[in-house]
């Protein structure tokens, strides 16, 4: 197996890191300031400015996938993306990871790019104008209706929001919350997953359907919080949704296809959320490193006492283990396609943020009553990641499809091996 970079794959992970290190990093504080002050919904101008900067460079809409080859892809529609590779993307993602902001400032922040990815792959050329091309090009963000408040989401096919057919239009009625981006005031498209058939087979009867968020009947109830932090100006809200009418052609794909578009979505989705957690991880890592060489306790600095030795030891292993099976998935993904690397996919989405976790806490740790102030950003980024334990699917249903797929190697299997037979 060849662990060697390839000089793409090199060229672009370091012109990102580039780009974080010399531009978006020296702005942090002033961002940290745009964020607090005013308004908390709103656009905060140092994203803006490093955006003009990021377009200039080349290095914009890094994930778009390739528009060539893939199913329902009008040809007449042509975007401007550079159009990395799974694994390509998934180097720069660590990158981004370890500015919070820094996603943005390069287009390539969730929920955009999964609701980018739907329209490029299933969209009509009719909604790629209207929706797609302004996102690609900056100008508006959008959101994922999925998860209900009064069901467990972790089961998609319980879904409650109907999308009923009223001559030339759709009807829709539910209720959504962690609509993660609808606090953004660009935030003008949602993608709406609903029943439009309760009759049909399980996996047949929902659909996912265009919404303009300026649409009567369509209400922002409340913005959630996530610990304690309304994650602003992105946010994450409760939506109701009252005899919403939007166009037919707003649907996207057809009726009954809303979990075939959501497969076609959360592999490279799920992808890029662990990358950007690896990258988080090794901020806390870097943090947890230099407060404890930095303090003394009892005569000793803190790095000096064993507790701490086994922990770092821990953490760079764990970092470690974690991206290399996280490029495993991205090269299977772009290998054998997003089906054939579902375990990958599935190991990573457990292993990533449990990691991450852990390496966080441990930097708290070492930053006593300062690691839960908001004086480090520590505890955020822990109350951040941590929601990635559900997002995409809970550990539980992803811990289950990684055991069934392991007891289905034994499945014939009548009785132990004879050497591992008791004696």
């Amino acid at each position: 197996m060849d662990f060697q970079l390839s000089d793409r794959e090199t060229h672009f992970r370091d012109r990102v890191k580039a780009f974080i290190d010399t531009r978006i990093r020296p702005r942090h504080a002033d961002y940290l300031a745009q964020q607090r002050e005013g308004e908390r919904w709103k656009v905060i101008p140092v994203i803006e400015e490093m955006k003009v900067h990021a377009k200039a460079e080349g290095l914009w809409n890094l994930f778009m996938p390739p528009t060539s080859g893939a199913p329902h892809v009008d040809d007449s529609f042509v975007f401007e993306g550079t159009q990395l590779s799974n694994l390509e993307y998934a180097l720069c993602a660590e990158e981004m990871g370890k500015v919070e902001w820094a996603s943005e400032v390069f287009n390539c922040s969730a929920p955009d790019t999964g609701n980018m990815e739907v329209l490029n792959r299933y969209g009509t050329l009719e909604q790629k104008e209207r929706w797609l091309r302004p996102l690609m090009n900056g100008e508006i963000r959008s959101a994922f209706l999925m998860t209900e408040p009064e069901v467990a989401s972790s089961d998609a096919t319980n879904i409650q929001t109907r999308i009923e057919r009223d001559g030339d239009h759709y009807v829709i009625n539910g209720r959504k919350w962690w609509s993660s981006g609808a606090g953004d005031p660009r935030c003008k498209l949602a993608i709406v997953m609903g029943r439009t058939n309760p009759e049909a087979a399980r996996h047949q009867q929902q659909a996912q359907i265009l919404v303009d968020l300026s649409t009567p009947g369509v209400r922002i109830e409340r913005m959630l919080s996530v610990y304690g932090y309304d994650h602003a100006p992105h946010g994450h809200a409760e939506i109701a949704l009252e005899n919403v009418r939007v166009p037919v052609e707003n649907l996207v794909l057809g009726e009954g296809r809303g979990f075939e578009i959501s497969q076609g979505r959360l592999g490279p989705g799920r992808i890029h959320h662990c990358m950007r957690t690896i990258g988080a991880a090794e901020m806390a890592l870097e943090a947890m490193c230099r407060r404890l060489v930095s303090r003394v306790a009892f005569g000793k600095r803190i790095s000096d006492n064993n507790v701490w030795e086994e922990r770092i030891a821990r953490a760079r292993i764990d970092i470690e283990c974690s991206r290399l099976l996280c490029l495993k998935a991205a090269d299977m993904m772009d290998r054998a396609g997003n089906k054939s690397a579902q375990l990958e996919i599935a190991l990573i989405k457990v292993q990533a943020p449990t990691m991450a976790l852990k390496i966080l806490d441990d930097a708290i740790q070492a930053h006593g009553g300062g690691g839960v102030s908001g004086d480090f950003e520590l505890a955020a980024a822990w109350a951040g990641i941590r929601t990635l334990r559900f997002a995409d699917g809970p550990d539980e249903v992803h811990n289950r499809a990684i055991a069934r797929a392991e007891l289905g190697k034994y499945e014939d299997v009548a009785a132990p091996r004879p050497e591992w037979t008791h004696r």
